[in-house]
Order: structure tokens, then sequence, then C-alpha cells
């Protein structure tokens, strides 16, 4: 293993990175630092969040920036505030021995103003949210024109949150003969299309395999009913006594619900979506990372960007729909040579997203029962006695009540001294779990799927019901949209939703037999931009009348819309 004085920098830089405590570089900064001093070549690096990418484009940029040339020469990419922040509060320690080197963030949710007369007074590196650095370009303050370095970090969460076309106006923007940097966990079509299209015979450098989780991360799953997921995240948290760790949800509204009843529960747990103001935002996330909290439930997009170490699980409350947003959640944890965890909690209809992410991630998913009650007071009695015995005392304060408390205490024996004592903390943990009933699944059921060629199934899942509903791809729905509708209409986040079709002007779902009803009944009167929707029991006639239906469908919608254009013409 290198020191960082074998990789080229500087004394200046070496000698803040000693203050930090930094000795020996990561995998990924031992391959790129010294490639990024010595070539000029572009570069597409390829590592886990939390790998020490900052230091790994940063270091060696800082080295190479013009101190007496007051304008822009590396403009850093990143998906988040958060981040962005990050990365400039970085810079600034890393170069703090480093004569004028000014390092700016801006960022979305803050005064532009403020961030104006930054920029104007000069800066030499800039890191910004893509959609406040268009903005500054467009009001003609950000000027790129002498950048010699562009950093795309997080590249491929920018993409996922929408900022495509930001980025490449952006990048528009910048001059030819800059260096581009394009840092990544995964390597989706959309970044092999930036790579093409704006960087020049790119070097690859990849720590571990493409698109695959981190090494130090073990792999969970618990099976249960829909109703029960919530139940389930309590034996979770409670069986694990000391967790510190992230729950994500699919949307803002169920994200507030589990946050409200696990504090509800006595939970050291609070919610981060997109309805909270940026106060309010920062408020959390610093009671969070001084480990005020023990649970933050949170969404993607809520979630993207954060930057905390130290986490021991990350909890799928559900899986994500896109199966790489899984090899960031899970990234979370297991940094810095450190084991994580990461636990989805499942019903039976998704035991084959499990092995496909096995395939992605590369690595084996464990099956393993929900805790019982007896399990979970185990754990919880014995965490108690390790509290009790590891506590710090002021023996000098406490020594003038002792006399008091002998006499208090002294008619009761030592063993019911003992009992008594944990009794006042444990005595809730044994009423709650009290004849609690088994939570797990059986998987049986999701054996008995079978796909034809075509990747349909043959055979039906007889605990579920199959629907048909009005809208389709043409409408702009996808699975994620679909959930929301179903979640929206019927006021619950239980609807343990199956298999979802989707076609041009309809689409198919499947949900719990016992749930049927539900959907009927909330889907009456439903619309969707306003619009009235149908939602009806499908019929089992197999794909090729599911396409003949689709057709008929089409031709339906087009012969209204014909009609309608022929009216028109003659009002």
């Amino acid at each position: 293993m290198i020191t960082f004085k074998e990789t080229g920098l500087n004394p200046e830089i070496l000698k803040a990175l000693d203050d930090l405590g930094f000795v020996n570089p990561t995998p990924i900064q031992e391959k790129t630092i010294p490639y990024l001093i010595e070539g000029e070549n572009d570069l597409i690096a390829l590592a886990q969040t939390g790998t020490g990418k900052t230091a790994a484009f940063g270091l060696p940029i800082l080295q190479q920036i013009n101190p007496k040339e007051n304008k822009i020469q590396a403009l850093i990419l990143s998906p988040t505030r958060e981040l962005g922040l990050q990365i400039a509060n970085d810079l600034k320690s890393y170069s703090k021995y480093m004569d004028k080197i000014s390092v700016a963030a801006v960022y979305g949710g803050a005064s532009i103003d403020t961030q104006i007369k930054q920029l104007k007074k000069g800066v030499q590196i800039v890191a910004a949210t893509p959609g406040r650095a268009l903005d500054l370009i467009k009001r003609k303050v950000l000027k790129l024109s002498n950048v010699k370095f562009l950093v795309l970090d997080e590249a491929d969460e920018m993409l996922s949150m929408g900022f495509k076309d930001d980025l490449d106006a952006i990048l528009g923007q910048t001059p030819d003969n800059k260096q581009t940097l394009l840092f990544s966990a995964t390597m989706p079509k959309e970044i092999l299309r930036i790579a093409q299209k704006y960087m020049n015979n790119p070097e690859e450098i990849s720590v571990g395999k493409k698109n695959t989780g981190a090494e130090n991360v073990q792999h969970i799953y618990y099976m249960v009913s829909a109703r029960d997921r919530y139940l389930a995240l309590k034996r979770i948290a409670d069986i694990n006594p000391k967790i510190y760790g992230i729950v994500f949800c699919r949307t803002r509204r169920e994200t507030k619900e589990v946050a409200d009843k696990l504090m509800a529960d006595g939970y050291n747990a609070d919610a981060l979506h997109g309805d909270l103001s940026q106060s309010q935002r920062d408020y959390v996330m610093d009671r969070f990372r001084r480990k005020h909290l023990q649970l933050l439930v949170a969404t993607d997009v809520a979630a993207r960007g954060l930057d905390v170490n130290d986490l021991t699980h990350i909890i799928n409350y559900n899986l994500p729909d896109e199966l790489e947003v899984y090899i960031h959640r899970s990234g979370r944890t297991g940094r810095a040579g450190k084991k994580g965890i990461s636990i989805s909690i499942i019903h039976s209809k998704e035991k084959s997203k499990i092995r496909t992410l096995e395939k992605k991630v590369g690595k084996s998913f464990e099956h393993q029962l929900v805790p019982g009650g007896k399990e979970i007071c185990e754990k919880q009695l014995f965490n108690l006695i390790d509290i009790m015995e590891n506590i710090e005392m002021d023996e000098q304060q406490i020594e003038q009540f002792m006399p008091e408390i002998y006499k208090k205490l002294e008619w009761m024996s030592r063993e019911d001294l003992i009992k008594r004592f944990v009794s006042v903390e444990f005595n809730r943990f044994l009423a709650y779990y009290k004849d609690a009933r088994d939570l797990n699944v059986s998987a049986k059921s999701s054996s008995r799927e079978e796909k034809s060629k075509g990747g349909r199934r043959r055979g039906r899942n007889d605990n579920f019901q199959r629907f048909f509903i009005s809208l389709g791809t043409r409408d702009k729905l996808n699975a994620a949209k679909l959930i929301g509708l179903i979640n929206d209409n019927t006021r619950s986040k239980d609807i343990e939703i199956g298999k979802i079709d989707l076609m041009k002007s309809f689409s198919f779902f499947e949900v719990e037999n016992s749930q049927a009803d539900i959907i009927l009944k909330s889907f009456q009167n439903a619309k969707y931009n306003n619009t009235r929707i149908s939602v009806e029991l499908a019929q089992s006639k197999g794909e090729h009348n599911e396409k003949r239906r689709e057709n008929k469908f089409e031709k339906r919608k087009d012969k209204r819309q014909d009609g309608f254009k022929r009216k028109r013409k003659r009002i």
C-alpha cells in the first residue's frame, strides 16, 4: 500500500492531508491521482459512493490550478446541494496551505444574489448543482471560457434526477480543450452517451466491477405480507438496538407516515422528503449526522447526495423500481473498510426481483426470518446490561446520595434488586412482545410462477387478482406512477401489488385477493390529470386476446380523436 507522498502531490497539499490524518490513499485515489497529475486525457472513473472520489479528482486539480489567474478554471457538477457543499468544503481543507486558491459552492435553495457577488469577486473552482449552474450561465455570471477541468460527480445520480438537458446545455458552453472527468457508481446507457458526445478517448479506471454493490455490504431480505411491513420494520429496529441507518420509502407520504409512526412508538427517528423547507431539511440532517437520530426515513430523491459515515444499516421498506437505485442505497453503508447491512422487506411476489438484484450486485442475498418476541427481548435485555456495565460514573457526585439509597433498598435481596432494576427499562418490551405472532410468509406461492419465451407468465398466482386500468405509456404512465395512483386512491400503503404490465393505451396490475374490493371501490370516480379513468377486473384470456384488446382500444381512441377533429372543422 502506497502513501500520499508517493502519488506526486506537492508539499502544501501533503501538509493539509497530514493535518487531516490521511496517510494512505483509497484504491480509487491511488489509481486516479497520479494519472491526472501526469496526463491530460479525459477520464471515466467507476467507484461506489463513499470511496474517496472527492480527493481523487480534487487533489490533482488543486495542484494544477493557477492561483495568479483569477478566473474559473474548474467546474465540478454534483446532483445535490449537500454534495456540492461537501466538495467545496473538502477542497478548502485540502488547499489551506496554498496561496490565493478560492473555492465557491453554488446551488438552489440559497440566495442567488450572494452567490453572484462571490463569483464576481473571482474564484478558481466552482462546485455547482446543474440547475443553479445553468441559471448563472444564462445570467452571464458563471463564465466557463477558461475552464480547464470539468468534473461530473455522481453522474448517474444527476441523470436519474432529470438533469440530462441541463448537463447538455452546460457541457455545450465549455471549451473543447478542457479535461473532462466523469465519476459514477454505475454505468447506464446515458452515461455512455455523454462520454461518446463530450469526451475525447477517455481512459477508464474502475474500482470493483461495473454496476455492482460494495464488497463490505451484507444483503438480507425478509418476506412478509404487505400489511405487516411496518411491524417487520419495528422488529428489525428492536433486534438491532445500536442501529444507525436510513429507511428508504417510495413516496413522500409514505415516508412521513412511517416516520410519524416510528416517533409515536418511541423510536429515535425523523423524515426527510421533498415537502420539507431547506431549513427543516438542514435541521433533520444535522441531528442525523450528530447521531441524535438513529433512523432517517427518506425518499430516494431527498436522500441523494447525502454523505453520512458509519451507517450500520440501509433498510429498503420498498424495493426501488429501478434496480440501479438499489446499488446506490446499499452503497451508503459498508464504507471505508467497515461492514454494513442492506435489508429489504419484501412480499412473495418480489422474490424474482431479489434474484435479478443478486445478478446485478454480484452477491447472494440471504433470506432471514423476521425475529420473534423472545429473540428480540433477549437481545434488548443484554444490550441494557452492556449499557449498565459500561456507563461512566461520577462517584464523587453520587456518593453523597448512597446512604439514603442503601437505606431505601435494604429490604430487597440482590436477586430482587437486579430484577426490578432491569424491569424499569425492559417491561415495555416484555409487554409488547408477549404472544407476538409470526410475521414470516412462505415463499412457496412465488415458486409457482413460470414464464413463457416472451417473458409473460403462463400461470397466475391464485393469491392475486388482475385488474385492467385505462391508462398506458401514451399517458406517460410508468410503474412508479401507477403504484402512486393506487396508493393515493386507496389511501393506503398496505396494498400488496404484484405484476405490472404497461401497454400503450391501457395497463394491467395485480393485487392480493383480499384487497380486490378496496381497489374497485377506490377507483369508482378516480381521475388522472383531470381525466376520468376506468379500473375493472381483467379477463384472463392470454396474451393474444390482450393484444387484440389493446388494438381495439387504440382504434376506439383514434376514432374518437378523428371525430373530434371533424367536428372542429365543421364548427
